[in-house]
């Protein structure tokens, strides 16, 4: 076995060593030398994001003046092109620095040899092997030289990796920490309120398909907690250490879906200044939970549809297909089987994720968790805003029981903590919180006596007074999570034309103590 020979192999067994980097390099750097005479070595990595060239480990003797200072804006599409081609470059070291700005540290004199590093057609970054003496190099073979550079690409590339998962670890993390922080609690619960009681059926198909690694359905109205099982099945599952991430599918507008959720490439679009992880590769090995399933397009449905089939995708931009590791929980409040039937929803995806339905039933379907919830909310209310606890009453239940609760359990916690507000700490005021109390504006004057009544009531009427009713319930806010477009289920400027057409003043319904949230 010659030399060269030799030298590969023990290069190769370093490479694979997913070894520090700056270790590796260092051993590295003793089987180099026994083909090219230099004094000291730099891998530089390429940095996409800030279009230039960086340190990233050094071996043998550094520069008699510190430092690693390159070229803050060099022209970084000609770099990039030289890492992707075999052109080794060797000479004195101010003349490869005017030849390629970017690549040659101000620090470095003499004698140096540079070639670039790829790996799959990716540019990685670059070796420079250097000497202060004029001449010190040699003349080395360039094809040696090209042969030595393939294990210390890989060695790159493996550090490399590592940077990004490392990345995507912590951003998962942050994203966990931030989604405890938005349910006002620092862990998750291994109950749920209701699970006993009106949802029993629903945890015990919680508890089958947990373990699992199916996709999940999720069925019922707005508010009902269907992000609540989501985390539920998840922090049952062997996932439970990875992330759940969730994604409004609603929310997002439809020409960054697709950059939502499989990622994109710097320079992919307009705006596209760095490259961006979607939701799909952020939530590797962990749980991705899609609600409102049934807003994605057709466009969107068909890249789902392959990721749920084989785990690959590619990002916006991009060429090289990535697979991931990520269980899916899709929900909605629509009925995904007649916008199958009417051509709205691929009926194939709606097989793929409809292989473990469960139907969350609403808050009115199971009012014996009214009491438990609202006692749940009134605590959290409290606490969240720094009041004395109070519960409510066998009052206040009555006629939270009575209530219908098209919100479900979202519009509950709403109520109740808008009630700790009015009440200011003292007691509950659920009966103004509902809009069930005394109007905040005089009654509309009755008709004369010598107008019949009609058995009909016209449009404008009934309009009226259903826009009363709900700032009545929301004390006069009109739009936000507690305001009355959203029980209306309108627009909210459509909501304020229509309130100037009746002449509805808003500030008419908002109480004279605090101001509602």
């Amino acid at each position: 076995m010659d030399t060269l020979t030799t030298t590969l192999l023990g290069l190769w067994r370093l490479a694979a060593s997913h070894g520090r980097l700056d270790e590796v390099i260092e051993e590295m750097t003793a089987g180099l030398r026994r083909h090219v005479t230099f004094e000291r070595l730099l891998l530089l990595e390429l940095d996409q994001e800030q279009a230039r060239l960086k340190p990233a480990a050094q071996g043998g003797r550094p520069p008699a003046v510190p430092g690693q200072g390159l070229d803050p804006l060099p022209p970084f599409a000609a770099l990039r092109h030289w890492c992707l081609g075999d052109d080794l470059v060797q000479g004195r070291a101010a003349e490869v620095r005017q030849r390629l700005p970017g690549l040659v540290p101000a620090t470095w004199t003499g004698d140096l040899l540079a070639v670039g590093l790829a790996s799959a057609g990716e540019p990685l970054g670059a070796l420079l092997l250097g000497t202060d003496a004029i001449g010190g190099l040699g003349s080395p073979r360039a094809d040696r030289v090209l042969a030595l550079r393939e294990p210390i690409a890989v060695a790159l590339r493996n550090h490399l990796r590592l940077k990004e998962l490392t990345a995507l670890r912590e951003a998962a993390e942050a994203d966990r920490r931030s989604l405890l922080a938005r349910l006002g609690r620092q862990e998750i619960t291994d109950t749920l309120i209701g699970g006993g009681s009106g949802l029993k059926a629903v945890m015990r198909g919680v508890e089958l398909v947990a373990p699992a690694t199916a996709p999940v359905l999720i069925l019922g109205e707005t508010g009902s907690g269907k992000e609540v099982i989501a985390r539920a099945i998840h922090v049952r599952s062997s996932r439970a250490q990875g992330p759940f991430l969730r994604v409004n599918c609603g929310a997002i507008p439809p020409d960054l879906v697709d950059s939502e959720l499989f990622g994109h490439e710097r320079g992919s679009f307009t705006g596209a200044a760095n490259r961006r992880l979607g939701w799909f590769e952020r939530a590797d090995r962990g749980t991705l939970f899609l609600d409102e399933i049934g807003e994605l397009t057709p466009a969107i449905q068909v890249r789902l549809l392959r990721i749920l089939q084989d785990g690959t995708f590619e990002r916006v931009g991009g060429q090289q297909p990535l697979r991931v590791d990520v269980r899916l929980i899709a929900a909605t409040h629509r009925d995904l089987q007649a916008m199958v039937r009417e051509g709205r929803f691929r009926e194939d995806l709606w097989y793929r994720i409809n292989v473990f339905p469960i139907q969350l039933p609403s808050l009115r379907e199971r009012p014996e968790d009214i009491p438990t919830l609202s006692n749940h909310f009134a605590e959290r209310a409290a606490e969240r805003l720094g009041l004395t606890p109070r519960l409510p009453t066998p009052a206040d239940m009555a006629l939270l029981r009575a209530y219908p609760w098209p919100g479900n359990v979202r519009e509950l916690a709403s109520v109740i903590e808008r009630a700790a507000i009015l009440g200011d700490g003292q007691r509950l005021e659920v009966e103004r919180a509902l809009g069930a109390g005394p109007p905040s504006s005089p009654p509309p004057a009755p008709p004369p006596a010598s107008v019949p009544v009609q058995a009909i009531e016209p449009l404008e009427a009934v309009t009226r007074r259903h826009i009363e009713r709900a700032l009545a319930q929301t004390l006069g806010r009109v739009e936000g999570p507690f305001g009355a477009a959203l029980l209306l289920d309108i627009h909210p400027d459509t909501l304020r034309s229509r309130m100037r057409k009746l002449g509805i003043e808003p500030g008419a319904f908002r109480p004279r103590g605090p101001t509602p949230l």
